[in-house]
């Protein structure tokens, strides 16, 4: 069954867990939604503050290098994170009734882009203030965007799969994503490595979707090809995995939860 088909057929429940999740997420919390600004914002004014002295001279509108970095390692965090426990948290529903177990994890990366959506509107606001100058390469951004919430998904199906067979990592993955963060160049810059040592970056999506991201807003030219066959390959890798291993594992998970 296609996946359109599948929400339409369950649209109650995915609607239904997709506020859920949401509202979770701001509950008993004075700001609600606005965390959604604030925490990115002060993590960019904590990174600026500790980091600018060393590489703001030599990159240009560094404020909104450093942004770019946030914004798209957080989506990715924040969705893979919710999507690692997104079967377990949602045993009690899936073992009574016979649903697609996916859909939680959809849902989960449906309410980290609902965040994402909002922080992107901001860093745009803030590209302007910084005197960026407007360019149509800038709605070349949809094309990771789009990439990044397959590459999302994917790994969420990845990490519910795994962490339902091995608690152990949830912890592991905590440590992989501050390693992750520090792989990304979201407060430096790879030119200070060598070329060979640059080219070995692409090997992580992240980096790639974060460098696509900078070339169409900073520096106002159309990422080159190869930069955006490289995002599409990691987003097709990601979710053809994930959906091969839901495939073979399905029936298990309900002995695992």
């Amino acid at each position: 069954m296609k996946l359109s088909e599948t929400i339409k057929k369950h649209r109650f429940l995915f609607e239904e867990l997709t506020a859920r999740d949401f509202k979770q997420k701001y509950k008993r919390t004075v700001l609600g939604m606005g965390w959604s600004l604030v925490y990115p914002l002060l993590t960019l004014l904590i990174q600026k503050l500790v980091f600018s002295r060393f590489f703001a001279d030599s990159t240009p509108h560094y404020t909104i290098y450093l942004f770019a970095g946030n914004v798209v390692f957080s989506y990715f965090r924040e969705a893979t994170m919710g999507g690692m426990n997104a079967l377990l948290a949602n045993a009690h529903i899936f073992s009574k009734v016979n649903v697609p177990k996916y859909i939680f994890v959809l849902t989960k990366n449906v309410s980290a882009l609902i965040n994402f959506g909002i922080t992107t509107a901001v860093f745009f606001l803030f590209v302007f203030l910084d005197g960026c100058a407007f360019s149509w390469s800038f709605f070349s951004v949809l094309i990771p965007m789009a990439c990044l919430m397959l590459f999302n998904l994917g790994m969420g199906m990845i990490l519910s799969a795994l962490f339902v067979f091995f608690r152990d990592v949830g912890y592991l993955y905590d440590v992989f994503l501050t390693l992750l963060m520090y792989l990304s160049a979201i407060f430096y810059t790879v030119d200070m490595f060598p070329a060979d040592v640059q080219r070995l970056f692409l090997l992580n999506p992240i980096y790639c979707y974060i460098r696509f991201f900078r070339i169409a807003v900073i520096d106002g030219v159309m990422p080159p090809i190869g930069l955006t066959g490289l995002c599409v390959l990691y987003a097709l890798l990601s979710i053809g995995v994930g959906a091969l291993i839901y495939k073979k594992k399905n029936h298990q998970f309900l002995y695992y939860v």
